[in-house]
């Protein structure tokens, strides 16, 4: 496609403007199917356009078609989207979980239930090892990602990951008593 090449050697506002007007109702259909919100397809269409026009001189006619460029840029900023609302999501959770966890220290507190916090832990000691050590590091040692991963020798990936797992099952296990 032409329109891309001009976009791509000389910054062509026209040949973008056409590249927006054939691209933009395909990208948003796709970003209404992936997403179900207008909002989220608009947004897709804004970050798949504004890739495009900023990395145009990456794309290379000899290895496919500048449709099936254009559509792996979609993919990949859709990919990018979905991952930053999993991420808002797990944040969610772990803020849905946290005022729990924290009644749990506050033994000293007149109205804390004893019966509750001994049922938090009995939750706690269900969890694999690995996973209470991530739990316990981040809501009772108030120990940052980066502090835990540096004092057990593991990735700061793993212990998000850890800690995603162990939230996502203590909630599970705390049922609907805790929403």
């Amino acid at each position: 496609m032409q329109a891309l090449i001009d976009v791509a050697q000389s910054r062509d506002k026209k040949a973008f403007a056409y590249l927006f007007e054939y691209f933009s109702p395909k990208i948003k259909r796709f970003g209404i199917k992936q997403f179900g919100i207008e909002a989220q397809a608009m947004e897709l269409v804004q970050e798949t356009l504004t890739s495009v026009w900023r990395k145009a001189h990456l794309y290379n006619s000899d290895k496919g078609a500048a449709t099936t460029w254009v559509y792996t840029v979609m993919r990949n900023a859709s990919f990018d989207m979905l991952r930053k609302m999993k991420s808002n999501k797990e944040e969610n959770i772990s803020e849905d979980i946290w005022p729990l966890l924290n009644e749990s220290q506050n033994t000293h507190h007149e109205y804390t239930d004893h019966l509750e916090d001994k049922q938090i832990k009995r939750y706690l000691e269900k969890l694999p090892v690995a996973q209470r050590e991530v739990v316990r590091g981040v809501y009772f040692q108030d120990m940052s990602q980066e502090q835990l991963a540096q004092q057990l020798n593991i990735p700061v990936g793993t212990v998000k990951s850890r800690l995603r797992l162990a939230l996502q099952k203590l909630r599970n296990e705390m049922g609907d008593q805790h929403d």
